[in-house]
């Protein structure tokens, strides 16, 4: 077999190695009173009435507070992008839609629901509150049940925020202003005036918490579950990860505890959304992740430092929640605009963040550009192999030369005849007079390794891929194609089998079997192997691929196809101007006639 081919059989049995392990791997000042046994109590209030009567404080069971929530009135939250309310239970965030993004592609299907109240599977909510400290009882500070009062304002909408209130008594008049932009960011801030007559110490929080595990999708390219930057240090964890933290004493629940200086935030993140409590630029707070056993609530919480505010006077704090959908450009926005430091890093960049990041940049410029995200994939390969192309043009211009060499070659073997050591020996010798080099053949495959787990990365966890349509029949560049050869592409009367039965692995759809018919096209540029094996090795490669990149994301498999195509017609042309004319016609009938047995 000549050098020509088995580069490229090494080349390709390469790519298929890392393809079929990527398949297996995916089948990324003073601190409030939080360390003291006071806020202990006060997080575990925090914790458990969320599913409890308003005045209890532990023990009490989830129905109670589902019935107080249902009962309290409600603010409606009403923007461009969201539609929700704010229940005055607790003045709790815990209802939020995305107006822009429904749950499937049928029609009438109802938007996605971000945030969810207490009595609904696994709820889902933000609310703030104050811890108290000193002589302060819990009773004096508005809590997750404090029934609160709207101030001014009936609808919350961008440039026109709500203000609530609610007076403990006893000399603290509590009010907090809650603004809306027209996406995903809300602006809380508390007040507390001290009409006491002495001076008294309490210290604000926020808190973010999920009831029970939520549904993920389990894959270890993607992560799910706790995200958070602590004076410029990302931070992620895995839901199943949380029971395991270690039980801090004062938290009395696996929980771990970061003070942070001066910049940060934390919170949920999913495969497409997020919510995150994020203190303004330059404020020291106290980090929590806890999970809760007894109520199996997952928690993420921002305790600012303690206050001491004197008789008659007035304290405030104000901070962020982001919840809504991990768009680049919005989150990039609010990073520059309202200096959320490295915000754009919730998106789960990955381990090739370096090629990640500018790879999804070119495709999102492309896609403004071309307004289609599929023909956007189509010239990111274009623009990406001729990127690539010195490269290439090097290791094609290597395989003629080998080529060219395979008289010598020829000769050498003669006249070194069983001497493989010499045979060896010489043969550097002869690479080394006519500069080739033998391993040039895979250069090209090198670089398309972290391209091509980078795309697969972006093409996964970006929301703007996920329902981007192509043309025809592909309406989710982020899902695999949905068509099937088993029912002719829609043409026969009956639906495709279910996707997680045995027989779906057959139900190949147009673009995978398209891209087993690139990977062919491009092996035919030259003649199979003589010997059996190898060429047997070529026949199969094409449609192994086909079968294992068949359920991939479409946008994914279009790019290879665009890959193979480009690829093919660069090796062709570069061949024709090395003087070879490869006869890919006569190399695809040849593949198709009989083989005349060898005589004995």
């Amino acid at each position: 077999m000549d050098d020509q081919n088995k580069n490229l059989i090494l080349a390709t049995g390469l790519s298929f190695l890392v393809i079929l392990i990527w398949f297996v791997l995916f089948p990324p000042a003073e601190v409030p009173p939080a360390p003291t046994d006071l806020v202990a109590e006060a997080t575990a209030t925090a914790t458990t009435a969320a599913t409890t009567a308003p005045a209890a404080t532990t023990g009490t069971d989830t129905a109670a507070a589902a019935e107080v929530a249902a009962e309290a009135p409600r603010i409606t939250i009403k923007t461009p992008d969201l539609t929700g309310s704010i229940s005055m239970a607790g003045g709790r965030i815990d209802h939020l839609s995305l107006n822009r993004y429904p749950q499937t592609l049928a029609a009438g299907a109802p938007n996605v629901e971000l945030l969810t109240p207490v009595g609904t599977e696994h709820a889902y909510y933000a609310l703030y509150g104050w811890t108290p400290a000193g002589d302060l009882s819990f009773d004096a500070v508005p809590g997750p049940n404090t029934l609160w009062s709207v101030a001014s304002g009936d609808v919350l909408e961008p440039g026109k925020p709500v203000t609530l209130t609610w007076d403990n008594g006893a000399g603290l008049v509590f009010s907090r202003l809650v603004a809306v932009d027209d996406h995903y960011l809300f602006t809380v801030t508390d007040q507390v005036q001290n009409n006491t007559g002495a001076e008294v110490r309490l210290a604000p929080y926020g808190l973010i918490a999920r009831h029970g595990q939520p549904k993920t999708q389990k894959i270890w390219v993607l992560h799910e579950g706790i995200v958070q930057m602590s004076d410029g240090k990302l931070k992620e964890t895995d839901y199943p990860d949380m029971p395991d933290l270690e039980v801090v004493e004062r938290e009395g629940s696996p929980a771990e505890v970061i003070e942070v200086a001066k910049d940060g935030w934390i919170g949920f993140t999913d495969a497409y959304w997020m919510t995150v409590l994020a203190p303004q630029p330059g404020q020291a707070f106290t980090a929590v992740t806890k999970y809760v056993p007894s109520s199996d609530v997952y928690q993420t919480e921002t305790r600012m430092p303690t206050m001491s505010v004197a008789p008659g006077a007035r304290a405030e704090v104000t901070s962020m929640l982001f919840s809504g959908a991990k768009e680049w450009e919005t989150i990039r926005g609010y990073q520059k605009d309202q200096k959320i430091d490295r915000f754009i890093d919730s998106i789960d960049w990955g381990w090739f963040f370096f090629l990640t990041k500018p790879i999804f940049w070119l495709l999102h410029m492309l896609h403004g550009l071309i307004g289609n995200m599929g023909l956007a994939i189509l010239a990111l390969t274009l623009l990406l192999k001729a990127l690539l192309f010195p490269l290439a043009y090097k290791s094609y211009v290597s395989m003629a030369r080998m080529k060219e060499l395979q008289p010598e070659m020829e000769a050498l073997k003669e006249r070194c005849g069983d001497d493989k050591q010499k045979l060896q020996q010489e043969t550097m010798k002869l690479y080394k007079e006519k500069k080739v080099n033998p391993a040039a053949g895979c250069l090209p495959i090198l670089p398309q390794i972290p391209i091509f787990f980078s795309l697969y990365k972006v093409i996964f966890v970006t929301i703007e891929l996920r329902q981007a349509p192509f043309f025809g029949w592909i309406k989710d560049l982020s899902a695999p194609d949905p068509s099937s050869i088993l029912n002719l592409f829609g043409l026969l009367p009956f639906a495709p089998p279910d996707p997680a039965s045995f027989v779906a692995i057959l139900s190949l759809g147009a673009l995978p079997i398209l891209l087993g018919v690139s990977m062919w096209l491009q092996q035919r540029l030259n003649p199979a192997p003589p010997d059996p094996t190898q060429a047997a090795i070529f026949a199969w490669m094409p449609w192994i691929f086909m079968f294992m990149l068949g359920k991939f994301a479409s946008g994914l498999v279009l790019y290879w196809i665009g890959n193979n195509m480009i690829t093919f017609t660069q090796q062709y042309l570069i061949m024709r101007s090395h003087g070879h004319h490869p006869k890919v016609f006569g190399n695809i009938l040849q593949t198709f006639r009989r083989k005349k047995p060898v005589p004995k």
